[in-house]
């Protein structure tokens, strides 16, 4: 019987506009949204009590013996289903917010038991707005507001995983109003919710443009975030190509054109000193004469 009960309480929450709440335990706290319907449970069955009675501050709501109801103040928008022990409210307003109070009685008309559930009507989120620009320095600035909604609570996602602190300039997790890093891109989402309802608001987001530069220039260290289409520091100089005139052309020919000469020069100075020696040579060999036999002979026997 509980794990049916379980069943039909969760199928209520994912219900629209339906909210369900158990109210077995005493001073339990439930939430019903306004213009909506709250289911609850009140007993597991009350299809064996023998007479009990539902108030609303201090004033009898309800009464039933067993599977009978013998009344009901706001039947028009209201039931109470014995089998279950579940009482349904529709069209929630403000005034059906309060302390309901369940008592029990025995066949004697002895209170045997009592209990008490607090029901707090809220109104829903209706919608979520998100608003962001960027900031001087290349943060960026992002709010999110709702319309409607009783108690609105904040929470922030980026491509699915909750922010962090190193995501975050300023604000947490749970603000409305956060301020995101530099280098911080994806898609954002923010929800709002309430104890009644849950709205989220998405938006792709990307850097202001801004890039981090880190330097030293003429012994000045640079270190920080500069907006990349107007940023002139860090920025390593072009190599700047050899440009090639006519004069320098014509210079190049000339000092190749001399060089060559003088290497001529000293190639055909060579080659005159070579044939000066050969033709010495041969004169001084004319010159001494052929050379006697018998000298050479007697050279020899010696």
């Amino acid at each position: 019987m509980e794990a049916v009960i379980g069943l039909l309480l969760m199928l209520l929450r994912v219900s629209h506009g339906v909210e369900a709440c158990d109210g077995r335990q005493n001073g339990a706290q439930c939430y019903g949204a306004l213009g909506g319907t709250v289911v609850l449970q009140l007993k597991d069955s009350a299809s064996e009590i023998f007479k009990y009675q539902l108030l609303s501050s201090r004033k009898v709501l309800l009464a039933g013996r067993k599977n009978q109801i013998l009344f009901n103040v706001i039947e028009n928008r209201s039931s109470f289903t014995p089998i279950n022990g579940t009482f349904r409210i529709n069209n929630l307003s403000w005034t059906d917010g309060g302390e309901y109070a369940l008592e029990i009685f025995d066949s004697n008309g002895k209170r045997s038991e009592q209990r008490t559930v607090h029901l707090t009507i809220q109104a829903p989120v209706s919608s979520v707005l998100l608003v962001s620009e960027c900031l001087s320095q290349g943060e960026m600035r992002v709010s999110c507001s709702s319309e409607g909604g009783d108690s609105p609570q904040y929470s922030w996602t980026l491509d699915g995983h909750t922010l962090t602190d190193a995501q975050l300039l300023s604000g947490n997790n749970e603000s409305n109003n956060i301020t995101l890093k530099q280098d911080v891109s994806g898609q954002l989402v923010c929800s709002v919710r309430n104890n009644v309802s849950s709205v989220s608001k998405k938006e792709k987001i990307s850097t202001c443009g801004f890039i981090f530069i880190n330097c030293t220039i003429n012994m000045t260290h640079i270190s920080q975030w500069v907006l990349e289409a107007s940023n002139t520091l860090c920025i390593e100089p072009a190599t700047t190509p050899t440009m090639i005139t006519e004069t320098e052309t014509s210079t190049d020919n000339r000092s190749q054109l001399i060089c060559g000469v003088r290497a001529a020069v000293v190639i055909l100075l060579l080659i005159g000193i070579a044939i000066y020696f050969v033709w010495k040579k041969n004169k001084y060999q004319i010159a001494e004469g052929p050379a006697d036999p018998r000298t050479n002979i007697k050279r020899t026997l010696l």
